[in-house]
């Protein structure tokens, strides 16, 4: 089990690179993390949905992601509640200061997924959350020693020496560990060195002799790792690229599933801005974004905050483009209503009204993968939907896609403002190539490919700098 001492230490990659490792030493791995906290989430074969790390984690193994891969995910829709996913299904939505009356009776789901996952795969990779130095969140843990201690796992502990001050990260987290919890772990690592590493020589020695842990390197920054698709939304970049074509998103509070993006970061043609709140939509851009988001209405309350609709609309007004997915196609419909209170308060809300469609929230998520063809060129698409709403109007006349033989999303009259639930749309490099030329650009294609090479790539960087032999000697 790898364990940080706190959030975005690396964890996700070192597991995926792991796992990479493990793979190309001929082993069958499985990635697993029993609590993930995110708002980018992958539909899995199974019909459910994981965070979105362990999709990668289990694509660097080889493997189709499965709930039990994620146990337990909770997706925020408000600064104090969150949503709880069980083995890939809703169970219900808590307030933070009730989740953890919640997470005694999780733990049976998180051993039962660890159970067939350890039954099925020579070696099992486990990621933590957050930090287990977060002493005051131990009764009822599920996520770190909680599960370590539950399921006999050995612990690695990470600190990032790239936010400084590593040594008080690891020796402190010992001295704030509970002896029982302590003695789960069996090592350390450090990650995101820059420079010659040699000179930690010193810091590494006194962190091995003070704890009395067994060290298992020290690894330099890898350069590639924002190629790969990001999990947390502070991962996400202001702008990246400086092709002539600009691409605006919306970094909506509750943003959700936003690797929607990556595959147009990487594209040499193309500049993608996040824009921030309290930050304009720039003038220049060709096409604004309107991503998903884990709470339509309490995000279009957020997008009106920041004054993006009056943006939008003189972004219409010069001839621009518009794309909503999920959550950002109901926003730009006419209305969304949401009489049960499914996402919050009970209640409708006016939308930005450059689409001719109604949205209502449904009790019923729609989980599922899709295989669809791009109605203006007929490329053809793969992605997944990830939503609950049903959306209808006169604009769904002018589908944006084919699902099945059925119409899929909403076109405007003048074909400037789309809309649809299509997630990972833009991962098809035929599909890609077609949207992109609407606007000028061209494609280089390969997206798949190079996913491929970055993990090929990281699971090299590992093996030249930590004792990978080792990490993977310590499974029982």
């Amino acid at each position: 089990m790898i364990q940080g001492c706190g959030s975005n230490v690396g964890k996700s990659l070192l597991v995926a690179g792991l796992c990479r490792a493990a793979r190309r030493r001929g082993l069958n791995v499985a990635p697993f993390k029993p609590q993930n906290m995110s708002n980018n989430a992958a539909v899995t074969v199974d019909g459910g949905e994981i965070g979105r790390a362990q999709a990668l984690q289990a694509l660097a193994s080889g493997l189709e992601p499965h709930t039990d891969m994620n146990p337990v995910l909770l997706k925020p829709e408000t600064d104090t509640g969150a949503q709880v996913v069980i083995q890939g299904k809703r169970l219900t939505t808590v307030r933070a200061r009730d989740y953890s009356a919640l997470k005694p009776q999780l733990l049976a789901s998180v051993l039962d997924s660890f159970g067939r996952l350890g039954a099925a795969h020579d070696l099992v990779i486990v990621e933590g959350a957050g930090s287990p130095a977060e002493v005051n969140l131990r009764t009822g843990d599920i996520a770190n020693m909680g599960f370590a201690r539950a399921a006999d796992v050995p612990v690695v502990l990470v600190g990032d020496i790239d936010r400084g001050g590593v040594i008080a990260q690891i020796v402190g987290t010992q001295a704030v560990l509970d002896p029982a919890d302590a003695a789960m772990v069996v090592g350390f690592l450090i990650n995101k060195f820059r420079g010659d590493p040699s000179l930690f020589d010193d810091g590494y020695r006194l962190i091995a002799e003070r704890t009395g842990w067994r060290g298992f390197g020290v690894l330099p920054h890898f350069g590639d790792a924002g190629r790969l698709p990001a999990e947390d939304a502070l991962d996400l970049g202001g702008k990246t690229g400086s092709g002539p074509v600009k691409i605006a998103c919306l970094a909506l509070s509750r943003i959700a599933n936003f690797d929607d993006l990556d595959p147009l970061m990487l594209e040499p043609s193309v500049s993608v801005v996040m824009v921030r709140a309290g930050e304009a939509v720039p003038g220049d851009c060709a096409l604004v974004i309107l991503p998903g988001s884990k709470s339509t209405r309490g995000d279009l309350a957020f997008l009106r905050a920041q004054g993006w609709d009056t943006d939008i609309a003189a972004h219409i007004r010069r001839g621009g483009h518009i794309l909503g997915i999920c959550g950002g196609y109901q926003m730009l419909g006419r209305t969304i209503a949401d009489p049960d209170g499914i996402e919050g308060e009970p209640g409708e809300t006016e939308g930005l009204g450059l689409l001719d469609v109604v949205t209502q929230m449904t009790a019923d998520k729609r989980l599922t993968r899709v295989s669809a063809s791009h109605a203006p060129s007929g490329a053809p698409m793969e992605g997944y939907e990830i939503h609950i709403g049903r959306t209808d109007g006169p604009d769904r006349a002018r589908p944006f896609a084919f699902v099945g033989g059925e119409p899929e999303g909403a076109t405007s009259a003048d074909g400037r403002v789309i809309g649809s639930y299509l997630h990972g749309m833009f991962t098809g490099d035929a599909f890609r190539a077609a949207f992109l030329a609407g606007f000028g650009a061209q494609s280089t294609g390969g997206y798949d490919a190079l996913v491929e090479d970055v993990l090929d790539r990281l699971a090299d960087h590992m093996a030249a700098h930590i004792d990978i032999d080792g990490l993977i000697a310590l499974a029982r």
